[in-house]
């Protein structure tokens, strides 16, 4: 039995992949840990490659010599994590763990805004975005039933879209589901989503709840940079 419904499929095709102008590859790192729901994670990459001609995607074993190579090429350090590719260009766009629930309409979206090597950031925003050139980590801890999480995992992703743009590729959006990944929530004593951290050269510099506006979210940024 199919993921997605033959009404939900005809949606995406026409709402989501209609608009997407390159091709983009999702390429889902499956390891031993934390892996209740690859399965899930599998097939649904599957069922949606099948809805574009321009979306594809690659399974890669986490815990073999070559997927540990792959993944330090696309800097990720845990599985299930799913990185989302224009064509096998690292955009910093990741999930870890299973984008279902709310989440799944910021994973379509993403596939369009990286597809389309564009978002809709204000101009200062992608101004702003296009010189950063130090090493940041937006995590954004969230649960499938949280409506407020995509809009905080939206915004990481664009900021980390809008970096690669500038040809620069030093921010990472990271949506982080808790519930897959309990230890790692208990690190930054999640107790409610969405919680964002960022860090910065590896250094946890700000953390704070809720979903910002635009202005706000780059504001937290700007200030762990400083």
């Amino acid at each position: 039995m199919g993921l997605i419904g033959d009404g939900d499929k005809k949606v995406i095709k026409e709402e989501f992949f209609s608009k997407m102008a390159n091709p983009v590859k999702l390429i889902v790192f499956i390891g031993k840990e934390h892996c209740q729901y690859c399965d899930q994670l599998k097939q649904l990459v599957s069922e949606l490659s099948e809805l574009s001609d321009k979306l594809d995607y690659e399974i890669v074993d986490f815990d073999t010599d070559e997927g540990k190579e792959l993944a330090a090429k696309y800097r990720i350090d845990r599985a299930p994590a799913t990185t989302v590719t224009q064509d096998g260009r690292d955009m910093g766009v990741r999930f870890f763990g299973l984008p279902a629930g709310h989440e799944f309409s910021a994973f379509l979206e993403d596939i369009v805004d990286v597809s389309n090597t564009n978002t809709d950031l204000m101009p200062e925003s992608k101004d702003d975005l296009s010189k950063i050139e130090r090493d940041v980590r937006i995590l954004v801890f969230v649960t499938p039933t949280c409506p407020y999480c995509p809009l905080a995992v939206r915004m990481a992703h664009k900021f980390a879209i809008e970096n690669a743009n500038a040809g620069k590729g030093r921010i990472l959006g990271d949506m982080v589901e808790a519930i897959e990944y309990p230890e790692w929530a208990d690190q930054y004593s999640v107790m409610a989503v969405p919680k964002i951290v960022i860090q910065v050269d590896g250094e946890d510099k700000i953390q704070f709840e809720g979903a910002y506006p635009e202005k706000m979210f780059m504001e937290k940024l700007l200030a762990a940079l400083e």
